[in-house]
């Protein structure tokens, strides 16, 4: 069970409950307790956090028209938004960033992706690749540099990454944003520390940024705690947040060793890294829709797919239209990401992990279908296209069936609200 299921159970066992009294608190913090301390939150922190919410939930009283249930959900929530750390508002101006950290932190990658997370906004930006003791560090970067259409400097061969970073910087002077990925190790020795402190002494950042991986846990502490009194960070970029249940003990380990979380990576994507926003990622773990990121990632899975607006707001649902959107969703990450920004965590993985498939089965089958089918689904009565079809995208007759039976479904119900006055008018006020 992960972190936010296991609040979330926690808290629907609470509003089940018909009295809250001292018992029924002391009852609903073991569990959060339990919880917590599966995901790896340190016991110490824990036993704070519980004890705050038993102080709090005991000695005040709920404002009036306030159920009582639905006030300790709010003590819940502010007291996890205080043990996880504070928002991060990034700054959008001209900035060097260092990156650092230890073997596979994921820093090459998240150089490319901040990168893009500073160009996407309006700023030109480069990477810089410092890391002189991987082997595969500098392909690796200037391929990703590619993908996210950032400039890319580096300089194979070269050893001393001082050297590096000092004409990396002269021919990006023209640049707003610089982000040095550096060497990692399997710990923090005096060499890395050395050879940071060279690389700082030329590059001179405005931002040093540990990475640490989400599945590290309670030991972020100590990790920040090192590289902080070698080099003095501003801050840590937690990777690996969306495969990981111990990522509540890295956020709270990392918040107790008094260094702030910057950004967070939320998937394998070049778009998947995110400004840390502690009230966003409680209210996920908790189950509130967030569907302000769900119109951003719509939006940006639209670009990507390079698909007009024009394609997404058709006045007839055909294959052709429905294949456009199951691209669209395709660039939008996991199911069960979309199923969380709408408030809809707790699905069964089977179910999830069956509808994903089926999704990806239809979008083969339409592409076999030649563009008169698409755009004429009477033409798929012929049963010899439906053969051609199954052969061609490597499925079943019945497959293909399955997938005409739940489009015509799927069709009836996009004419019937097509035709609602009211739903267009709710739709149009929530966009």
């Amino acid at each position: 069970m992960d972190l936010g299921e296991g609040l979330r159970k926690a808290l629907a066992r609470l509003t089940r409950s018909t009295i809250i009294d001292a018992k029924t608190i002391k009852e609903f913090n073991k569990e959060l307790q339990k919880t917590l301390i599966s995901a790896d939150v340190e016991v110490q922190l824990v036993l704070k956090f519980t004890r705050d919410i038993e102080e709090k939930a005991l000695k005040s009283k709920p404002p009036q028209g306030l159920a009582p249930t639905d006030y300790i959900t709010n003590i819940v929530y502010d007291e996890l938004v205080s043990l996880m750390g504070s928002t991060y508002t990034p700054q959008i101006k001209r900035q060097r960033i260092l990156l650092m950290g230890l073997y596979g932190s994921g820093k090459t990658t998240t150089a490319a992706k901040l990168a893009k997370f500073y160009q996407d906004r309006g700023m030109s930006a480069a990477v810089i690749c410092c890391d002189v003791s991987r082997p595969a560090a500098y392909e690796q970067l200037e391929t990703l540099a590619k993908q996210a259409n950032v400039a890319f400097y580096g300089e194979k061969g070269e050893k001393d990454a001082s050297k590096i970073a000092k004409r990396g910087l002269d021919k990006f002077r023209d640049k707003q944003v610089v982000i040095c990925d550096t060497s990692g190790r399997s710990a923090l020795d005096n060499q890395l520390i050395t050879e940071l402190k060279n690389v700082e002494g030329e590059f001179r950042a405005d931002e040093k940024i540990l990475v640490i991986t989400a599945d590290i846990g309670q030991a972020a502490s100590k990790q920040a705690r090192e590289f902080d009194n070698a080099v003095k960070i501003s801050g840590v970029i937690v990777t690996r947040m969306d495969g990981s249940g111990r990522g509540g003990g890295a956020l709270s380990a990392t918040n107790a060793a008094n260094v702030h979380v910057m950004f967070i990576g939320t998937g394998e994507k070049l778009s998947n890294i995110e400004a840390y926003n502690s009230e966003k990622f409680i209210g996920g773990l908790l189950g509130m829709p967030d569907i302000a990121s769900l119109i951003s990632n719509v939006q940006d899975a639209i670009k990507n797919a390079n698909i007009k607006p024009e394609e997404m707001e058709a006045t007839e649902l055909n294959f052709d239209t429905f294949y456009t959107q199951l691209k669209a969703m395709g660039g939008m990450g996991p199911l069960k990401n979309m199923l969380g920004q709408l408030g809809a965590a707790d699905v069964p993985k089977e179910m999830v992990e069956q509808s994903e498939d089926k999704l990806k089965k239809y979008k083969v089958i339409i592409g076999s279908m030649t563009k008169e089918e698409r755009q004429d689904g009477n033409l798929l009565h012929d049963q010899k296209r439906i053969a051609r079809i199954a052969k061609g995208s490597g499925t079943s007759e019945t497959d293909v069936h399955r997938l005409i039976s739940d489009f015509n479904k799927m069709k009836k119900m996009f004419n019937s609200l097509k035709n609602d006055r009211n739903f267009k008018k709710r739709f149009g006020k929530l966009m």
